[in-house]
């Protein structure tokens, strides 16, 4: 279904109070819905409210082993060149440019399901599976609630946060993406603020930890907000921390500037009990066909970007989060 269908029938199941899960795409061409009593057998999720799971797979003894092979600086450079060019003629000032990575590691996608550690994990057999650490939107008690992650280095590094949140252009990058939510939440909400802005979160890796840069944005709903859940939901996508600033202008940069569709690579998903409501920006992705893995990854750039330091930020995003 299309993103049209999608927010009639999250409407009519919010009006039913009828508990669902729902996923779209990163265009929204391709959504998908089900009540959580006629979730597919073989689908499986993990958020804070609620687990869909079967049995655990075997295991085997053999420590992790990973490898990516992302694209050449070379072909990156191209298409930052060309983001690069949009930006400095005014078309965007902030665009998340992602790409395919293939990857090899030793564990089937439900094992890989299983050992990661994140706080929004799904698993369609044969499409994708992700471990998202963003989330989208949070309803509760008629507040919604937005917590974009925009900026991210080593914690190796010597002194990583006091670096990261003095940075110029992460301090930019982030900033233009706060006040981009704020503008969109408030299309659906009222009072809209800004309660914490650029707050650090941890995040472990079969590399490592990572920390990286959040903030919540937060507004207030009327109390029958369940009965046009869809209309609030679709009118925020796409995320625009993965899309860019501003978004129509963007979405036609990143359709120029990407080698192939993300798919539902940065799209969301959402799960409604009935009274609350958690969603996730579908990153930390793996594509899964008859040709293997692929992990997509990226990140914002601005007119002050480096193209060396994005492409290395590529990279490191392309990880799983096992200790």
């Amino acid at each position: 279904m299309n993103l049209t269908d999608l927010k009639n029938e999250m409407n009519r199941l919010g009006i039913a109070r009828a508990p669902f899960l729902a996923i779209t795409d990163f265009t929204g061409n391709h959504c998908r819905i089900w009540t959580i009593d006629r979730l597919p057998m073989d689908l499986q999720f993990a958020f804070p409210s609620r687990i869909h799971e079967s049995s655990l797979p075997d295991f085997s003894s053999e420590p992790l082993q990973f490898h990516g092979d992302p694209v050449d600086f070379e072909t990156y450079s191209t298409a930052f060149e060309m983001v690069a060019s949009h930006l400095h003629r005014g078309d965007s000032y902030l665009v998340n440019l992602t790409m395919p990575t293939p990857i090899s590691i030793n564990r089937t996608a439900e094992q890989i399901y299983h050992s990661v550690q994140a706080k929004y994990k799904l698993l369609i057999p044969e499409e994708f599976l992700f471990f998202s650490p963003e989330p989208f939107v949070t309803i509760r008690d008629n507040r919604i609630s937005s917590f974009p992650m925009k900026g991210t280095i080593s914690a190796d590094i010597p002194d990583a946060e006091s670096i990261i949140l003095a940075d110029p252009k992460e301090t930019a990058e982030h900033t233009t993406i706060v006040d981009l939510i704020r503008n969109d939440l408030s299309i659906v909400a009222n009072r809209v603020s800004v309660p914490r802005f650029r707050y650090i979160e941890p995040v472990s890796t079969h590399r490592g930890t990572l920390l990286q840069v959040s903030s919540e944005i937060s507004g207030e709903l009327e109390s029958n907000w369940h009965e046009r859940v869809g209309d609030i939901i679709t009118r925020l996508l796409p995320a625009g921390s993965i899309s860019g600033a501003p978004k129509p202008a963007t979405l036609k940069v990143i359709r120029e500037s990407e080698p192939d569709d993300r798919g539902y690579y940065t799209g969301v998903t959402v799960l409604f009990d009935g009274d609350t409501l958690e969603s996730c920006v579908n990153i930390r992705f793996i594509e899964l066909n008859v040709s293997g893995m692929i992990y997509r990854s990226g990140g914002g750039i601005t007119a002050q970007s480096d193209c060396q330091s994005e492409y290395e930020e590529l990279i490191a995003k392309v990880y799983v989060p096992v200790k």
